[in-house]
């Protein structure tokens, strides 16, 4: 089958299949962000960073705002001596 790395239940080559239901419940919980991993580091605004990631590496900012959801932050980034919001995601930051 393309695109598939493995089945979970039955054999490589007679896997087990579900019910219509199963799959709906499935596609759910991803499309709802159910098992997403929360972040092992809690941001809050007004804290310093250092962006490690991405076009603003070793930039330095302060929290703007958080979104958990959607596991990204507002970072108030000094560019050309100018405050400038970038949106990054939890990866490319840690605090300073």
């Amino acid at each position: 089958v393309p695109k598939v790395m493995g089945f979970i239940g039955g054999t490589a080559d007679r896997p087990a299949p579900i019910t219509e239901r199963e799959a709906d419940a499935i596609l759910n919980r991803v499309r709802e962000g159910v098992d997403k991993p929360r972040p092992k580091v809690l941001f809050e605004p007004g804290e310093m960073v250092r962006v490690i990631d991405g076009p603003f590496n070793d930039f330095n900012g302060v929290v703007e705002e958080v979104n958990y959801d959607k596991s990204r932050l507002r970072v108030a980034v000094l560019i050309f001596g100018r405050s400038t919001p970038v949106e990054l995601e939890f990866h490319q930051v840690e605090k300073s």
